[in-house]
């Protein structure tokens, strides 16, 4: 599995960034896909969600595939989410089966248990009724279903995450500083990272999983992480508010 090529897309951003890091400081030969190119990756395909084209010769040799690239919340639904977090899902799993990948980890959110419900005594487990926030959340639906459907028509290994919150700006930052149930499913950068790497690492076959990913809860647990770390090794090792200053511009 080692030597395995893993293709990351969305691999510019700020989770893929923390992604390939982990990977390439495991040893893992990584490729990444984005509208630019990611810095200290050197086999890199830049392209868009929406063509084909780039997406297919992004998978060549890919045996497992990181599927972070996406609109990454509520947006123009017609604009936006249909062309990347659905059509997008369309072309890179597609292409991913075309291309012979055996494992697909697809970046799903804790949204589709939107967060109000977070406030009840007992986390969250990954079978909760889903209780989408709103198109950005649909679309996150759309993609655990598609993945679920290639799992079982293809005998793909499929693990869909839902994320916890991995904060892009100054102002979700301190959203979360104000939030006590937003401290408790916050997602540091580089937990993200060691979940994704420990994800492609884990011992397979692993059929279709749905699972969680945060880091460490400040007051209580919001989501059940038992099954994460039974199924793919991850417990985190941080909690907020580390690791926010790579969203604060103070860090790399």
């Amino acid at each position: 599995m080692a030597n395995e090529l893993v293709l990351v897309t969305g691999s510019s951003g700020r989770i893929g960034q923390a992604v390939v890091r982990e990977l390439q400081r495991r040893g893992r030969a990584v490729r990444g896909f984005d509208l630019a190119p990611t810095p200290s990756l050197a086999d890199m395909v830049v392209g868009t969600l929406t063509d084909p084209a780039s997406i297919a010769k992004a998978m060549q040799g890919a045996r497992t595939l990181i599927h972070l690239a996406a609109t990454p919340d509520d947006a123009d639904f017609l604009k936006e989410i249909v062309p990347n977090n659905i059509i997008g899902v369309h072309h890179v799993l597609e292409a991913a089966q075309q291309a012979g990948v055996k494992r697909m980890i697809l970046a799903s959110s804790g949204q589709v248990v939107w967060y109000d419900r977070l406030r009840c005594g007992q986390p969250l487990g990954v079978d909760a009724q889903p209780t989408p926030r709103y198109w950005y959340a649909a679309a996150k639906m759309f993609l655990e279903g598609a993945g679920r459907a290639f799992a079982e028509k293809f005998g793909m290994e499929v693990i869909a995450v839902r994320l916890g919150w991995c904060p892009r700006t100054k102002e979700q930052v301190e959203e979360i500083r104000v939030t006590d149930w937003a401290q408790d499913v916050y997602l540091s950068p580089s937990d993200a990272g060691r979940f994704f790497a420990c994800a492609a690492d884990a011992p397979g076959p692993l059929g279709f999983q749905i699972v969680y990913a945060t880091s460490k809860p400040v007051h209580r647990l919001r989501y059940d992480l038992e099954p994460t770390k039974q199924l793919l090794g991850f417990e985190p090792q941080e909690k907020w508010p580390q690791g926010i200053e790579v969203v604060l511009g103070k860090k790399s």
